[in-house]
Order: C-alpha cells, then structure tokens, then sequence
C-alpha cells in the first residue's frame, strides 16, 4: 500500500502519528470521524484561502467548526479575502480538496491553526491520499507546524 505523502512528511520531522484507512469511500467529516472512533470535533479541516493574487494562507479548524469571514478578515488586516477555487488548491498545495492537510505541501503557506484544533487531545487530518488520514496528538501537530499561530477565527 502506498504511504501517504503526509505520513511521510511527518515522518521526516519525526513526528509521532498513525495511517487510517478508511473501508469506504466518505462523503462528509462527521462519517470519518465515526469511521475513525473519533468526534467530528477532532476531524482538523485545512481551508485554503486566497488573500491576494498568488497569495494563499491556509486554516485549520475543528469539525463543523465556521470560519468567520470577519474575524478571519481583521486578523490578517485585509479587506478581501476568497475561498480557493478547485483548481488553485490543486495548484498551491499539490493535494485534491479533501486530502489536504498542511504537511509536503507544494508550495510553502503559512499555516494558522484555529483554537477549535488544539480543544482535541487527538485530531486527525488529510493525508495527501483519498479514504485515508493521518492521527496524532494536536501538541506534535502544532509543534510540526513551527508552533504555528493558534488564533480564535470561528464563532462557534
């Protein structure tokens, strides 16, 4: 079976995780957390945001968890922000909506993590690979991201 290239990246930082696959292809964040054993809130989403023209910055948040435009907006002092189309989530990252995670990424993207991830002992992200997900523990997750920024972006 391949490995998924998160996994890898993981790997090579040393960070302590595992692989699920899942049995079934999934249709939506709340079956793979049932699929996982886990809550929807420890299913970490990566959102893809474009904030200029060739410029992206990417979120993490929990489970069903809303990213507030407004507050997401005044954080990074710009008065426009987009959603990532399809294809420049391709593009930026190198993975298919629904796989990405902020690991082996195409292009380096800051990474903010909402205060929703780290609530979880335990979270689980994309793996780069469709019906699969890399766990780990949302301290080794924020510690591998650089200590990333842990912001409040959802209104939740």
């Amino acid at each position: 079976m391949d490995i998924p290239p998160i996994s890898i990246a993981l790997e090579e930082l040393g960070v302590p995780h595992r692989i699920f696959r899942h049995e079934n292809p999934v249709h939506s964040f709340e079956q793979a957390a049932s699929d996982r054993g886990q809550r929807a809130s420890q299913i970490g989403r990566s959102m893809l945001f474009r904030i200029a023209e060739d410029e992206f910055i990417m979120v993490l948040v929990a489970g069903s968890a809303q990213i507030s435009w407004k507050l997401l907006r005044k954080h990074l002092g710009r008065s426009r922000i987009t959603m990532a189309t399809e294809d420049e989530v391709l593009a930026v990252t190198g993975y298919r909506i629904g796989t990405v995670g902020p690991f082996g990424l195409l292009n380096p993207l800051t990474v903010k993590l909402d205060a929703s991830v780290m609530r979880e002992e335990e979270v689980s992200i994309g793996s780069g690979m469709r019906n699969t997900a890399v766990i780990l523990k949302s301290a080794d997750l924020h510690h591998a991201l650089n200590n990333a920024e842990v912001v409040s972006l959802t209104e939740n």
